[in-house]
């Protein structure tokens, strides 16, 4: 049985490996037929913005990994409304769609869950 997964992305594109080893989990979650829904707030809004070069901070690039979500149904990707416009940004700066909740309603999406992983 699939269970509803969240995983919530608060950290900026250039804090090491972590958003790489993030995307690694949610693409492995999908994979295995899991429910996948993602939630970015705060900083983590910053690597969904357009025009990013981690690989100057000798990271890999995530681009594509972003761009692959669709391939693996992953079609629930949130951003908290407050954090794109605290950080000067609009949904068309960014290099995927993404639906847009106001921050009273997170909770609402985390208690929808079945699981909630904070990456």
């Amino acid at each position: 049985m699939a269970k509803k997964l969240l995983f919530v992305l608060r950290h900026p594109p250039h804090a090491g490996f972590r958003l790489r080893e993030s995307l690694d989990m949610i693409l492995t979650a999908a994979a295995f037929d899991q429910t996948v829904a993602l939630l970015f707030l705060g900083d983590g809004v910053y690597p969904l913005k357009r025009g990013q070069h981690p690989e100057a901070a000798g990271l890999p690039p995530v681009a594509q990994m972003f761009e692959a979500l669709e391939l693996y149904d992953v079609d629930e990707v949130w951003v908290e409304r407050e954090s794109l416009a605290e950080r000067g940004l609009e949904p068309a700066d960014l290099i995927i769609p993404v639906r847009l909740l106001d921050r009273a309603a997170v909770a609402g999406l985390t208690a929808a869950q079945d699981i909630v992983v904070a990456c």
